[in-house]
């Protein structure tokens, strides 16, 4: 089927949702009342703020770099368009750094990112574009092809794979799951006690109660008492307020306390970061501020080995099957340098350095080039100590250095 004959059937209907709109369940309802989720209102929860930025800033803050094979093993390539494209700008006005944030704010909400991709004549790529991930549509069609329609609001887009760069995270093969849209109970949850809490506060923390009296009283009267006593319960202020003619308040509602709010909202920090692949501790939960002083290394290389590095190879491997030409896949990879994250204090660094060095795996300039250091002159040759010698031929070098010394 031609790509031009299926255009039509993206124009019938399905397409007119609001720009920025997350699609699936807007709306998550508690007893009676209703949070609405999408990503304006869950950004706007402190706990998913923090896991998002942290996973898209950390990615963003890794070089991508292009290597080549050869004879002599593999080296770094530079000069390749795309390696230029992703060193410095890949669009006409955002740094890499903003690219790859925005990338993943799209990519870590709703389980997909996606890039408008712009060629030359000769199907160089020029430029990469984010497009929100709720503004597009994925489409598998009978023939196993997918087509991807994207709406801005004013215009409807069908485009074919060629020119759009899919990233997914765990997907049914099509279209990546919604982190945002599976944690819409809890998100919802936690929207529902902010709400709920500045409700309280603004209230002047009094909770809601019953004024009672001891004879009946006519419409009139009742207005009058609620009008008058209105304050025990909406007044921003601690007036002292006078019940006259044995009259009683009495509380019915229960306290933030008495709802453990505060144990709630640290479950629902937990919670959150669980959906979004965080430790809760790296999100500034103090339930866990013990662990920062002593293992935090070791979270942070928990979580890379176990989270952040299957995400990098993930968009590693989509670079390399939609991005790079066959061609140069034969002789390319690419791969995020996570070196920095993973960097450990100076005094190890120098101590694993000084290993390296004196057995011959790294020149003093290489490891000075890690360090940002200046380079030395003649700091190219590699080095190992004098008295490593393979095992079989000690018994040799005493014999020699005994001939010597009777010279």
């Amino acid at each position: 089927m031609k790509f031009s004959a299926i255009i039509p059937r993206f124009f019938r209907g399905g397409l007119s949702r609001v720009p920025g709109e997350q699609t699936g369940r807007p709306l998550v309802t508690f007893d009676g009342k209703r949070a609405k989720v999408n990503e304006d209102t869950a950004l706007q929860i402190s706990a998913v703020w923090a896991a998002v930025n942290l996973k898209a800033s950390t990615i963003a803050s890794m070089c991508l770099k292009f290597y080549r094979y050869g004879e002599t093993g593999r080296t770094l390539e530079t000069d390749h368009p795309l390696a230029q494209l992703f060193a410095y700008k890949p669009n006409g006005y955002q740094t890499r750094l903003e690219f790859f944030e925005t990338v993943g704010l799209n990519l870590y909400l709703s389980g997909n990112a996606y890039c408008r991709i712009t060629r030359n004549g000769t199907g160089q790529i020029l430029s990469l574009i984010p497009l929100m991930s709720s503004q597009m549509d994925v489409e598998l069609l009978d023939d196993g092809q997918i087509v991807y329609t994207f709406n801005d609001g004013r215009n409807v887009t069908a485009m074919s794979p060629d020119n759009v760069w899919h990233i997914k995270l765990t997907s049914n093969g099509v279209k990546g799951y919604s982190p945002l849209q599976y944690a819409a109970n809890a998100v919802g949850m936690a929207i529902t006690g902010e709400e709920w809490s500045s409700n309280v506060i603004g209230n002047g923390g009094k909770p809601t109660g019953v004024l009672m009296y001891d004879k009946i009283l006519t419409k009139e009267q009742r207005e009058q008492l609620r009008d008058r006593f209105r304050d025990l319960r909406e007044g921003p202020t601690d007036a002292l307020m006078t019940l006259e003619a044995g009259m009683k308040y009495e509380q019915i509602s229960l306290s933030p306390q008495d709802v453990q709010l505060l144990e709630a909202r640290r479950f629902q920090i937990e919670d959150i970061a669980r959906f979004f692949g965080v430790p809760s501790v790296m999100i500034n939960d103090t339930a866990g501020g013990t662990v920062w002083g002593s293992g935090i290394q070791q979270i942070i290389e928990g979580w890379y080995k176990l989270n952040l590095r299957t995400e990098l190879e993930r968009i590693e491997a989509s670079i390399m099957a939609h991005l790079v030409s066959p061609r140069d896949r034969q002789t390319m990879d690419c791969e995020f340098d996570f070196d920095e994250l993973l960097r450990s204090s100076f005094t190890d660094r120098v101590d694993t350095g000084s290993k390296a060095v004196n057995n011959g795996l790294m020149t003093r300039n290489e490891w000075r080039a890690r360090e940002w250091l200046p380079m030395l002159e003649g700091g190219d040759t590699l080095t190992a100590g004098v008295n490593l010698a393979p095992v079989e031929t000690l018994g040799q070098q005493e014999a020699d250095n005994g001939d010597a010394g009777e010279v």
